[in-house]
């Protein structure tokens, strides 16, 4: 069963250079305490039939450039090879957002994938704590390495949550990165949510994002760093 949890008709984001539709889908093994999506976490039927959605999309390849398969964390679908390849025979190219912990299934898809957005959560000794489930970090690293060997375009990216993150913490996960060959670092700004139990102060967020010496810093590593 492939288990949907929703649909966005439209992104200009979520899909560098591409008009794109997202199609949300329920279930992750991980367990941040800073997740925008604790909702989606669990596995639980959907609220769409996944021939409902493709046939949504379907109506829309005039429109749109391609699909983007978020989450939750979309590879951990059993069916996301039979996602991947309706969607592209409706036309579509495909973005995927991943955490990265499915190495495996990554390698599996890579070659019918256009690009793909890397959640890279924290430094790897954070990942045990920070995750909920044990150490993932080596499978990112690993998912890493299925990306550069596949030279598809991608991002890795990090969410500056101040409660859990420091700036000494960036500059680790960043060296590491650019050691392992990313090209493409962005860091995105956290952002409070309705649920989000003792959300951190905006001077707290902004904190990573005004110290123009630092940022430069972090520059310097990648061809290509972003700040969102």
């Amino acid at each position: 069963m492939i288990h949907v949890a929703g649909t966005v008709p439209f992104t200009t984001i979520d899909f560098p250079n591409h008009l794109a539709g997202v199609v949300f889908f329920q279930g992750c093994p991980l367990r941040c305490p800073f997740c925008h999506n604790p909702d989606l976490q669990c596995v639980h039927e959907g609220t769409q039939t996944w021939e409902e959605v493709l046939g949504f999309f379907e109506k829309r390849t005039r429109q749109l450039d391609g699909v983007v398969l978020s989450g939750g964390e979309p590879l951990m679908q059993r069916d996301i090879e039979k996602i991947i390849a309706d969607l592209k025979g409706v036309g579509f190219k495909i973005a995927v957002h991943t955490s990265g912990v499915y190495p495996k299934v990554l390698q599996k898809i890579i070659a019918t994938v256009d690009w793909v957005g890397l959640d890279v959560k924290a430094p790897w000794d954070k990942y045990p704590v920070l995750c909920g489930c044990g150490n993932m970090a080596p499978y990112v690293q690993e998912s890493i390495a299925v990306l550069n060997a596949a030279g598809i375009p991608y991002e890795a990216r990090t969410t500056c949550d101040p409660r859990h993150l420091t700036k000494g913490d960036i500059e680790r996960l960043t060296d590491d990165l650019a050691a392992l060959g990313v090209k493409t670092y962005a860091m995105q700004k956290y952002r409070t949510f309705d649920k989000d139990a003792n959300p951190p102060d905006d001077s707290a967020i902004n904190a990573f994002f005004t110290d123009e010496e630092w940022l430069a810093k972090i520059r310097g590593k990648f061809d290509v760093f972003l700040t969102r």
